[in-house]
C-alpha cells in the first residue's frame, strides 16, 4: 500500500510551558530543583527483569519518585538536571552492580515526550485503520540522509524528529516486520515503544 503524506504542518510546541514546567519539576529538602525523566530500557521483559528490582536500582543511585510502567522497561524518575548520557550511564551501572546485568538505557525529559505527543506528527500521514504507531528512540540523531517514508510489507518508517523515529505497521502473520526494518536502517542500539506507551509515560 502506497502511503500518502498529508500537507506539511509546522508542529506546534507546547503552549502550556509554565504549567508543564511546574508539573515536571520538584524541590528537594535542600532546595535543589529536580527534573522528571523517563528511561526506556531495551530488551526488558517479565522473563528477564522484575520491575521492583529495576525500581530499586534507580533509587539506589539517588533518583527520586521512581516509578515503573508496564513490564517493558519504562522507568520514570526525578533527578537533578543533567546530560541524558550521564543519567543513562548511571542507570546502566546501577543495574550491572545490583542485577549482574544491564539493559541499554535511553533517557528523555518527560517534557520532551509531552511536546512530541502534542505535535501529533502522525496526523501528517494517511495510515491504514489497523496501523499501530510506534516511536524508536536513538541516543543521537542518525547521521545518514534517508529518503522517508520507507515501506516494507505493511511497515513504514515515516519520519525522523531529531532522535525520535516515527514508524507504523499493520500487524500480520509475519511477526514484527517493522522491527527488522528499523534495525536494518538504524542499527540495534535503539529502543522502540508504542505510541500508547509513550502517552502513558508522559502522563506519569
Amino acid at each position: 500500500m502506497a502511503l500518502r503524506s498529508r500537507s506539511s504542518r509546522c508542529p506546534t510546541p507546547c503552549s502550556k510551558t509554565s504549567e508543564s514546567s511546574n508539573a515536571l519539576r520538584a524541590t528537594t529538602s535542600h532546595g535543589a530543583c529536580l527534573t522528571r525523566y523517563v528511561a526506556f530500557l531495551r530488551g526488558v521483559s517479565p522473563m528477564n527483569a522484575k520491575m521492583p528490582a529495576l525500581k530499586q536500582c534507580f533509587e539506589n543511585v539517588g533518583f527520586a519518585e521512581v516509578k515503573t510502567l508496564l513490564s517493558s522497561g519504562n522507568v520514570v524518575f526525578d533527578a537533578r538536571k543533567s546530560a541524558e548520557a550521564t543519567l543513562e550511564r548511571k542507570a546502566e551501572a546501577a543495574m550491572a552492580a545490583q542485577l549482574g546485568r544491564s539493559f541499554r538505557t535511553i533517557v528523555r525529559p518527560l517534557e520532551a515526550l509531552r511536546e512530541l505527543l502534542e505535535a501529533d506528527p502522525y496526523a501528517d500521514f494517511d495510515l491504514p485503520p489497523k496501523a499501530k504507531r510506534v516511536v524508536t528512540f536513538l541516543r543521537a540523531p542518525h547521521g545518514g540522509r534517508l529518503a522517508l517514508p520507507i515501506e516494507s510489507r505493511d511497515a513504514w518508517i515515516l519520519a525522523a524528529r531529531g532522535r525520535e523515529i516515527l514508524s507504523a505497521y499493520v500487524p500480520g502473520p509475519h511477526g514484527p516486520v517493522f522491527m527488522a526494518l528499523i534495525e536494518k536502517t538504524y542499527g540495534t542500539e535503539v529502543t522502540t515503544r508504542s505510541w500508547d506507551t509513550v502517552r502513558k509515560c508522559a502522563a506519569a
